[in-house]
């Protein structure tokens, strides 16, 4: 089935105990809706919809899935269900909270806490003055609080960009948008598509994933900080393994920033899992402290992976 745009559930529609008010966002994998609670709270809700398995044409309510795309479908929602059971046991200042998850319409819904603010990659847009070296390291120091809790429960955020990183009024910034499910899905079923977001996911993703962990998200981290400074994504990972063409944040002449915070942005950033930092704890030292010396890159891991890059293309 080729991928199309599915149709949201219209405003007013009562999804269980809430009323639906309008559409948040809609991506490859899920709708984001706001809604209204039954106690007239604001709630943002999730809802299991990839376009590459399932339609849903206008005026529908459940999606149409073809009988072929079934067991991957299933698959995925199973994924999905999992994941907001997971993400409803943490409880953190940095880590969008779940509230409730439920079936309905032949799908599932996670209901989630709706922040106030904006994203970060909105932030960037709109407030290129306030991207000061103490606003990164402050708002990523944070971040990095909520992901440690991530990581402590052995799972993964794997979708990190500025665009899933919520800037509350008061600067604080929360996580949202975990992709853990999704990856999960793609690994697992070889209908879905790979839907990576170029320049902030790592090379891992395409193609040698069992080498994914923690040091998977700090590229991605590092990515978001390297975007603060240049207020666009960083080459992809995929092509920087072919031909390397980033210019590294300490050659970058951009506004005030530290040698040693320009140091900490590369360190993210290199292309070898093993020349990262290996923990989130590690990087929030780098970004409070003293920076460690970034390792090179191992060329034979480089060649090996782009090497596996050129046979995924070929197929």
């Amino acid at each position: 089935m080729a991928q199309q745009a599915n149709h949201p559930l219209p405003a007013g529609f009562q999804l269980d105990e809430y009323r639906i008010e309008r559409q948040l966002s809609l991506g490859g994998f899920s709708i984001v809706y706001l809604a209204t609670g039954a106690n007239g709270e604001s709630v943002a809700i999730k809802e299991y919809l990839p376009n590459s398995l399932a339609l849903r044409p206008p005026g529908e309510i459940k999606p149409i899935i073809d009988e072929t795309n079934m067991p991957a479908f299933r698959y995925g929602m199973k994924c999905f269900f999992e994941e907001g059971r997971t993400l409803a046991r943490l409880s953190h200042p940095n880590i969008i909270r779940v509230l409730n998850f439920f079936r309905a319409n032949d799908t599932v819904y996670m209901v989630m806490e709706y922040e106030h603010g904006s994203t970060l990659q909105e932030f960037i847009q709109k407030n290129p003055a306030l991207i000061t070296e103490n606003f990164i390291r402050n708002v990523f120091t944070k971040l990095l609080n909520g992901l440690r809790e991530v990581h402590s429960n052995k799972l993964l955020h794997l979708d990190i960009k500025p665009s899933n990183i919520y800037m509350r009024n008061d600067y604080a910034p929360v996580l949202i948008d975990f992709g853990a499910a999704r990856q999960t899905l793609i690994g697992e079923a070889h209908m879905l598509k790979p839907m990576y977001t170029p320049g902030f996911a790592s090379p891992e993703l395409y193609g040698q994933r069992d080498t994914l962990g923690p040091w998977s998200d700090l590229y991605s981290i590092g990515a978001c900080m390297y975007a603060c400074l240049t207020k666009k994504a960083p080459q992809a990972a995929d092509s920087r393994i072919k031909a390397d063409q980033l210019i590294p944040a300490v050659s970058l002449r951009v506004g005030h920033f530290s040698r040693h915070l320009l140091e900490t942005i590369d360190w993210c950033l290199h292309l070898d899992p093993l020349g990262r930092p290996q923990s989130a704890f590690t990087l929030q030292k780098s970004l409070t402290s003293g920076v460690a010396q970034p390792r090179t890159a191992g060329k034979s891991w480089l060649a090996h992976m782009a090497q596996r890059i050129k046979r995924t293309v070929q197929r």
